[in-house]
């Protein structure tokens, strides 16, 4: 055993399971890529301020769960907690607003880390697939990026995950309930931290998980009842075009979020098959996030899905994913001669698209075909000194035992027939 382990609440991704967690990757991109949306990669970490400002200093992620650091030089950084700070930094840095095609569309995948008590669900380092749509005011924007989201999980076998939706309101409407909960909350039996919060960001009292602070807030101030005309409007038109898509999704007049840069539609993917970390993504709208980080007015949406989360949310319906096997030809060579045919071989079949391995380190041919086995290849090339002197290799079926002569010059196209699927 090594004399180091993975941090406490990190945890290391390896093959097999590493293959599940590239496919989930996969099927959340795949719809983004299809509508219009651009690779962005940020680094991992960023400016202390960029997160002060943009994520909200008054939330647990910046008061309490962020990595920070300061360099030799002095600078205080902090490894990214989050991603659409740092991909909208990116942005406005490379004037990608400026370039006359707005929204900028862009999505992104990475690591994330927030100091945080590790349980089933939360990590202190995770994995996040996010998308952002940058400088429009659209309710069609905020539909299509929930609608993406759906089609995402769907695509690989979830069913039984929930939408919750709500407006947040904007800066209108929202100080006139901002007051109306304040006066609420200071009735309220909370402790001082909480007490604190209702004078810095009370809204983010209705996201207490804890049950004494719950039960406390029933009979609470809706903010649906404060909503401006135009933000009743807005929200009225996002639920209208998720409907005529077919996407179904809850109202929930509690959502906030954790982050204090949204304004109006807010939204959250959870499944109830995962406890108490319920919450596999979400995301909402930050208009105002762009001048809070001293860039020009541009309303935006976006959303984070979790790829670990996502991965719960399967093993939890039982759902196994149908991948691709990791071999399908695996090469046994019998001699010094035959390593270096089949070598030449196994290099072709890999130019040609066929993923194909080799039995290294000189072993026999009983232990080279039990580590053919173990590959999952569907067939194995095994060669020995006679078959090269008559011009063939024999190619084995794995599933079925049948070994089949084929030369030398015809292994690839053999090969390329028996694996291709039926038409």
């Amino acid at each position: 055993m090594s004399t180091f382990q993975a941090p406490k609440g990190t945890y290391d991704l390896l093959p097999p399971a590493s293959a599940t967690f590239l496919a989930v990757r996969e099927a959340i991109a795949a719809p983004l890529r299809d509508s219009g949306y651009g690779y962005v990669e940020t680094p991992g970490f960023e400016d202390v301020d960029l997160f002060a400002r943009g994520v909200g200093e008054s939330t647990d992620i910046v008061t309490k769960e962020m990595y920070t650091l300061t360099t030799k030089g002095g600078s205080r950084l902090a490894l990214r907690p989050e991603g659409t700070a740092s991909v909208l930094r990116a942005a406005l840095e490379a004037n990608l607003h400026k370039q006359g095609n707005l929204p900028v569309k862009l999505w992104y995948s990475g690591s994330y880390y927030r100091y945080e008590r590790p349980q089933a669900g939360r990590y202190r380092h995770f994995s996040q697939v996010g998308a952002e749509a940058i400088g429009a005011e659209d309710p069609a924007l905020d539909a299509e990026l929930i609608i993406l989201a759906d089609q995402a999980y769907r695509s690989l076998g979830l069913r039984h995950f929930r939408i919750l939706l709500n407006s947040l309101g904007d800066k209108e409407c929202r100080p006139v309930y901002r007051e109306a909960l304040q006066n609420f909350l200071r009735g309220l039996d909370l402790d001082d931290e909480t007490r604190r919060r209702i004078d810095i960001n009370p809204l983010r009292v209705l996201d207490d998980k804890r049950a004494d602070v719950r039960r406390q807030l029933t009979g609470a101030p809706v903010l649906a009842d404060y909503l401006c005309d135009a933000c009743r409007a807005y929200h009225k038109e996002v639920r209208e075009l998720i409907s005529e898509a077919g996407v179904a999704f809850e109202d929930d007049d509690r959502l906030v979020r954790g982050l204090d840069y949204y304004t109006r539609t807010t939204f959250e993917f959870v499944h109830d098959g995962l406890g108490s970390q319920s919450a596999v993504g979400g995301g909402g709208r930050y208009d105002g996030l762009s001048e809070m980080i001293g860039g020009p007015a541009l309303p935006s949406v976006g959303w984070a899905l979790g790829v670990d989360r996502t991965v719960l949310a399967l093993e939890a319906e039982g759902v196994v994913l149908d991948l691709p096997p990791a071999t399908s030809v695996y090469a046994v060579p019998l001699g010094e001669e035959a390593r270096r045919v089949l070598f030449g071989v196994v290099t072709r079949l890999r130019r040609d698209g066929i993923a194909a391995d080799f039995a290294y380190g000189g072993r026999g041919l009983k232990g080279a075909m039990k580590a053919a086995n173990r590959s999952g290849a569907r067939y194995a090339i095994v060669a020995g000194e006679r078959d090269l002197a008559e011009g063939h290799v024999q190619l084995k079926d794995m599933e079925s035992g049948e070994q089949t002569p084929v030369p030398v010059s015809e292994i690839a196209t053999a090969l390329r027939t028996r694996l291709s699927p039926p038409a």
